[in-house]
């Protein structure tokens, strides 16, 4: 190594962090000064000079010498650090940073010496599973409810369902009333913010609202007026209002129900195009009992992966969670973006700072989760061979070619591998865990709920990147497609 080679040290820090020690020769300095010297020059304008004529001594005088050794600065570190990497072999997760600040390491910078300086970024950690055998989980042990079929016949009646107006009777539970209100809170006598209406379709069932809010209308006649003393809900999703005590004045301006159609062979035409009420009956009951199945498989899967995660000994970098964090809100966005919601108006720099704040311990979850069924991968050499994928792609290539968007096929073939490698791992692990069915209730779905309620809740309170989210939705729809072709089979 001679005087004028870039001097590397590197050194192990705590979360995945690693220190990389530089010590810059002074003539790569000088070297770098005199660059950003002539860069400038060339388009630099200086009345009596032409462009690129410019005396250094001049330029120096009219720039400044704090200006021209920042600029030089920046491309020393920029060189240095891209060189460092590569000498090392290095593959950070995000941007160095200068743990001294630039502006410490301009005051002693002199291109006639050698620079030393320390930059910290955070890298892949290695992941170590503590044990990949034997594992044991419990999962809720389900039964088919066969009362699904009877609802979701249900939910068909309300959506073809007229809407009929009603007089000369009190407001019952089933009803849809009309009413207009608005609330101020007991104490402060202040408006509730969302707390009032002047015209509102309210379906009178229970949970609807805030406790004591369908109730209070119950009984009520159109054209009366009642004042409702209530209390939200400690966990309600608007925080100020949480556990306060408010005052609801309301009216009831008009009152409708809904007239169901008559189960019958005709309601089976209508609702699904089926000749009979039996056949959609049955059509109801392939469809559900597919879903139920799916379900249940899916709630071992995620047993399985939450086993793993805990037998994951590993520091998680802070830039994958904050990566994970950003991918959710940007998917929340382009969910609601397909609902018709105005994105710019909607996710304010509140909103996204709320979203990031209440979905993060999510996002440490999922990056855990990923990373274990990464690390299982390694330690037992499960992977996708090509043709793997090329017969998965080549099962999509009708959707591929009727999508409206233009499909990036490198990253479809990319979610294509990621989804049968996940197939892969969650079979090796089904075949080397004991899985044990239990009566007890299974809390999965209720975190997921709760994950998913949180999002809207911020949402309300303020008012994978494109291409791979179209990859996922062409796989869905060939899912959902291949679904109904079972169901039509049976």
């Amino acid at each position: 190594m001679t005087k004028d080679s870039l001097i590397v040290q590197t050194k192990p820090l705590p979360q995945s962090r690693i220190s990389i020690e530089l010590e810059i020769p002074a003539s790569s300095c000088k070297s770098s000064l005199d660059e950003t010297i002539n860069k400038i020059s060339k388009t630099a304008t200086i009345p009596g000079f032409r462009s690129g004529k410019i005396p250094k001594q001049i330029l120096i005088q009219r720039i400044g010498l704090t200006q021209l050794y920042a600029s030089a600065l920046e491309k020393i570190i920029e060189k240095s650090w891209n060189e460092a990497l590569e000498k090392e072999s290095i593959e950070p997760l995000c941007e160095p940073e200068l743990p001294e600040g630039f502006e410490s390491l301009l005051k002693k910078f002199d291109p006639s010496k050698s620079l030393k300086l320390t930059l910290e970024t955070e890298i892949a950690p290695k992941l170590k599973l503590k044990r990949t055998k034997g594992l044991k989980v419990s999962i809720q042990k389900n039964k088919f409810n066969s009362k699904s079929i009877d609802e979701e016949i249900e939910k068909s009646r309300k959506q073809l369902a007229n809407i009929v107006p009603v007089t000369g009777r009190a407001a019952k539970l089933g009803d849809i009333a009309v009413v207009s209100f608005e609330g101020i809170y007991k104490h402060s006598k202040e408006k509730i913010e969302g707390g009032s209406s002047e015209s509102m379709d309210l379906e009178l069932e229970k949970n609807k609202m805030i406790p004591g809010f369908v109730e209070g209308i119950v009984g009520m006649k159109i054209d009366s007026s009642k004042k409702l003393n209530l209390k939200f809900p400690d966990d309600y999703a608007h925080e100020d209002s949480r556990g306060k005590e408010a005052i609801f004045e309301i009216t009831l301006k008009d009152l409708k129900i809904r007239e169901l159609p008559d189960l019958n062979d005709a309601f089976a035409k209508q609702s699904a195009n089926k000749e009979t009420l039996k056949e959609l009956k049955k059509d109801i009951e392939t469809r559900l009992k597919e879903n139920f199945k799916e379900n249940q498989k899916n709630i071992k899967n995620d047993a399985l992966i939450d086993a793993l995660a805990k037998e994951l000994d590993v520091e998680i970098p802070k830039t994958l969670i904050d990566k994970e964090v950003r991918n959710n809100i940007e998917q929340t966005a382009q969910r609601f973006a397909q609902q018709g919601m105005d994105i710019k108006s909607t996710f304010t720099p509140e909103v996204i700072k709320s979203l990031a704040e209440s979905t993060r311990p999510q996002a440490e979850e999922n990056v855990i989760k990923n990373l274990a069924l990464k690390a299982l991968s390694e330690s037992e050499n499960i992977t996708v061979a090509e043709k793997e994928i090329d017969s998965k792609i080549e099962e999509y290539k009708n959707e591929i070619e009727k999508s409206p968007n233009k499909i990036d096929i490198e990253k479809f073939r990319n979610a294509i591998q990621s989804d049968l490698l996940t197939e892969k791992l969650i079979s090796w692990l089904a075949e080397n865990s004991q899985v044990i069915e239990t009566s007890e209730k299974s809390e999965k779905i209720t975190k997921e709920k709760k994950s998913t309620t949180k999002s809207k809740e911020v949402i309300s309170k303020a008012k994978e990147k494109k291409s791979t989210a179209k990859s996922k939705e062409v796989i869905s729809k060939a899912k959902e497609k291949k679904s109904t072709t079972k169901s039509k089979e049976k």
